[in-house]
């Protein structure tokens, strides 16, 4: 087992290996066993979505599934780095512009989405991740893509804590 393995494994210890392995992908190990972050990967998305509280439950898997999606298939998010919070609002807790915003009208099933993540994600990926998201919701749950609002928030590898005490992605 690599030193990086083993340093994983100790900083996540209910993990397997594995696992840590996983979690630590975007991390690399010199020789001496110093781990430093690896160019051109991003992770670590924390996902809120906002709707009405009378939209099916059918609607609300829908949208987390083809938010998750489109973050592993496109923003390089790995598999099972899925943290979802959902919360259903009354109409007067929903507010848009009634006569719409930059030529997009809405409608009460307006679905705000937030993605908060590392950044360093081009524009490419991130207008492949909105398509993605808008066509997904739209064809499966069919809500009109102009319901679909989504923010991108981007932060650094230190602003994350994943709980146990530790900072275990703090510069070293």
């Amino acid at each position: 087992m690599s030193t990086l393995a083993l340093g994983a494994a100790g900083l996540f210890p209910r993990l397997s290996a594995a696992e840590a392995r996983r979690l630590v992908a975007p991390l690399s190990a010199s020789a001496n066993g110093e781990v430093s972050e690896t160019k051109g990967e991003q992770e670590m998305p924390l996902v809120r979505i906002d709707l009405n509280k009378d939209a099916p439950s059918e609607r609300v898997r829908v949208v987390s599934q083809a938010v998750y999606g489109a973050m592993t298939d496109i923003a390089n998010v790995p598999v099972n780095d899925k943290f979802q919070i959902v919360t259903r609002h009354s109409a007067d807790e929903i507010i848009y512009p009634d006569e719409g915003y930059l030529g997009v009208k809405y409608s009460p099933d307006l679905i705000f989405i937030q993605v908060t993540w590392v950044g360093g994600r081009s524009t490419d990926i991130k207008k492949q991740f909105y398509r993605r998201i808008a066509d997904e919701v739209h064809e499966k749950a069919g809500v009109r893509k102009e319901d679909v609002w989504i923010s991108l928030v981007d932060s650094g590898r230190e602003d994350w804590w994943f709980g146990n005490g530790d900072m275990q992605y703090a510069p070293k």
